[in-house]
């Protein structure tokens, strides 16, 4: 068992240490970083999904006062790797998917830079292109594993068999389609070269992670770069990883020698440069005896990929560890397109995953004439049924008991269809939320003593908008038993000490237990009373229950759906969320968690579609104008609330992340919500008025 730290400041609400700055926009950005007279660079993008280009006239373009340069694959320089081919940009003629860069003009100011942009002419010879996503292609793979390691098959048991002697089954497609990060500070990079040494300002989830991305690409030993990224105004994924954008600001930067470059890409350029949830089709089959317990469950996940780098989102993933069933299979198969590479996308896996098999749950309850949390009740496993390891917490009845006396369940009357008021349709639904408990490896840690009481702690974190900031001051000075206001946090930086990435729901669990283990350290050595300069090192320790228990989170969603008899318009009046995520490090910033994910469920179930046009290859409602999210108007009542649940195995701070759980199960949940009010089942996301007419 590992010894949990005792509690002063950790489980406060303290107000965001970081809150005066934002809000007098005095915190900078990436693109506001204070650099001498830069230039500014606009790409230049592919406007066919497959082909080739044999001209490309830039003539226009340089001839434009303030011009500086215009890159093109014939004098941009060469890159060290062309491995990750997202980011071996400009390399040749050849167009992969459309929004592909292909160029790109450097100019004095952002507005000569864009205008001389739509000057540049090319001519392609353009080939056949492939973009739709279908279950029935005769050329979907099998990966060899998906995201992040996981196997891409499992199989137990003969499901065929127990499907075939159930008493009752389901067997369901749903689908959820391309979705696309929003975050409300676009992507930008500032690149300063001096000499061989590269500084890139840039909106990122991870410093250190940007760095070991690009240096192989540009050749670079690592320790030649330098990413700084004190602030982030929102990731959700997208700014995980390294995109093309970055390599193409540092190729503009050493065209223009010791003069920084500012690129900002602009909304619409986002869709198709910086990844994107892959569309999906899941096939649900399960099979239960007449009193509702499984007897087998089959996910079979198609999705798409791009040509040039695969990414296997691990859709299939929860159900693996989510319901008792002793016979079960689960499958990822791909389809490589003429697409832009997805990526990461707030709870990758689970959200899309877990939409799919808890609609499919509520169907199984409604064929058995139960209520949907006493079958899931029914089915609540005794280990995890992946790996038969117990799990070092699992609270999910309990979220779903408490959800239903908060919500007011024992009134529901189960029959679908029946409850008509004013014209309109009025239900409830449930769905179950999960996502795995997370620690990387590779993080380390300084304390330092600053004198006058003050402690400098140092780690490369970032803070994308989640409480960062406030909530490792708070664990470092209970850590260093003194008052948060003592703590002088430094994170943003890669030449801090390493951190891993701001993603997984893991930032807490590893950087939190990195900085606790750091404190004690430097307690250990020079205890209460240290001088000044007095200073100590520190790395996240092994965690040995990792391999005796397996660790997730849980919860339970609640919605009330209301759909007009006539129009088939859906308005979700009320949302809660009952979650059970360890330790809760701050309140209020745990708060705005949880609500910003259910929110982002909320936009997925009622929303959000990038709709791809197949014709041309690219994504059409590229912009907040079609692109549609939530907004206060879409939500009534949205509330949240989480047990004291108190896991002594998962990190030496008994946390379990909490930035993705919210959004996993939302959208099932209004689903089901939608079905009780109309009696009309949706298998397919977005939930639209048409859904409820054809």
């Amino acid at each position: 068992m590992t010894e949990v730290l005792p509690a002063h400041a950790i489980g406060e609400p303290l107000a965001r240490l970081d809150g005066p700055a934002k809000v007098t926009g005095t915190a900078r950005y990436a693109f506001e970083q204070p650099v001498t007279g830069p230039a500014y660079v606009h790409p230049v993008q592919a406007s066919v999904a497959r082909g080739r280009i044999v001209e490309l006239d830039t003539s226009a373009a340089e001839a434009e006062d303030g011009v500086i340069a215009v890159l093109t694959p014939e004098n941009a320089p060469r890159l060290a790797s062309t491995e990750d081919g997202e980011l071996a940009i400009l390399q040749s003629p050849e167009i992969a998917f459309r929004g592909q860069l292909i160029g790109a003009v450097i100019a004095e100011t952002s507005e000569i830079a864009r205008h001389a942009q739509s000057l540049v002419r090319v001519r392609y010879d353009e080939a056949p292109h492939d973009v739709a996503l279908r279950a029935d292609r005769a050329d979907l793979y099998a990966p060899e594993q998906v995201n992040p390691t996981f196997p891409t098959d499992t199989a137990e048991g003969d499901v065929e068999s127990a499907l075939s002697e159930a008493d009752v089954t389901v067997d369901q497609t749903y689908t959820t389609p391309m979705e696309h990060n929003n975050p409300m500070e676009p992507h930008t990079t500032v690149a300063v070269w001096r000499g061989d040494e590269l500084t890139l300002y840039d909106s990122t989830q991870g410093t250190h992670a940007v760095r070991a991305a690009i240096a192989p690409v540009l050749g670079l030993d690592p320790g030649r770069i330098r990413v700084i990224a004190p602030h982030v105004g929102g990731g959700f994924g997208a700014k995980g990883t390294a995109h093309a954008h970055l390599v193409l600001a540092a190729m503009a930067a050493r065209i223009v020698a010791d003069r920084p470059v500012k690129l900002a890409l602009t909304r619409q350029q986002m869709f198709s440069l910086v990844g994107y949830r892959t569309p999906t089709i899941q096939r649900i089959r399960l099979g239960a005896d007449e009193y509702g317990r499984l007897s087998a469950m089959s996910v079979d996940v198609v999705e798409q990929t791009s040509k040039i780098k695969e990414f296997a989102e691990q859709t299939a993933i929860p159900s693996r560890s989510m319901y008792a069933a002793p016979h079960r299979r689960t499958s990822h198969r791909l389809a490589a397109l003429d697409v832009p590479v997805p990526s990461w996308m707030r709870a990758p896996g689970e959200c899309p995953g877990m939409f799919a098999l808890e609609v499919a749950m509520d169907e199984l309850a409604a064929a058995c004439g139960l209520d949907p949390i006493e079958l899931r009740a029914r089915n609540e496993p005794t280990v995890d049924p992946e790996s038969g390891k117990p799990f070092s917490s699992r609270h999910l009845v309990q979220c779903l008991r408490e959800g239903a006396r908060r919500f007011g369940w024992a009134e529901r009357d189960p029959r679908p269809g029946t409850r008509l008021a004013d014209g309109w349709l009025t239900g409830t639904g449930v769905a179950a939320s999960t996502y795995p408990t997370h620690s990387m490896p590779g993080n380390a840690a300084t304390v330092r003593y600053g004198g006058d009481g003050r402690y400098r702690v140092e780690i490369g974190a970032a803070d994308i908008g989640t409480g960062t900031w406030t909530a490792l001051s708070q664990i470092a000075a209970d850590a260093l038993e003194v008052d948060v206001g003592r703590i002088d946090l430094a994170i943003g930086d890669s030449a801090l000490p390493s951190a891993s990435v701001a993603g997984g729901s893991s930032g807490i669990n590893s950087w939190g237990s990195t900085i606790a283990e750091t404190a004690r350290a430097f307690r250990d050595k020079y205890g209460a009373d240290p001088d000044p300069g007095d200073e100590a090192d520190g790395s996240l320790p092994g965690n040995p229950n990792t391999d005796r228990f397996a660790m997730r989170a849980f919860g339970a969603q609640f919605a009330e759906a209301r759909v007009h008899a006539e129009t088939g318009e859906i308005r979700v009046p009320r949302l809660l969320g009952v979650f059970a995520a360890g330790r809760i490090i701050n309140p209020r910033t745990a708060r705005s968690q949880f609500l910003g994910g259910m929110t982002m469920g909320l936009s997925m179930a009622l929303h959000e579609h990038s709709t791809l046009d197949e014709r041309f290859g690219h994504v059409v409602n590229h912009d907040f104008a079609e692109y549609h999210i939530a907004t206060n108007a879409d939500v009534d009542e949205l509330d949240v609330c989480w047990l004291d649940e108190h896991d002594p195995y998962v990190n030496p701070l008994g946390t379990k992340g909490i930035g993705e759980i919210g959004i996993v199960g939302a959208a099932a949940a209004i689903a089901n919500a939608a079905y009780h009010a109309t009696g009309r089942r949706i298998r397919d996301l977005p939930i639209t008025a048409d859904r409820f007419l054809s």
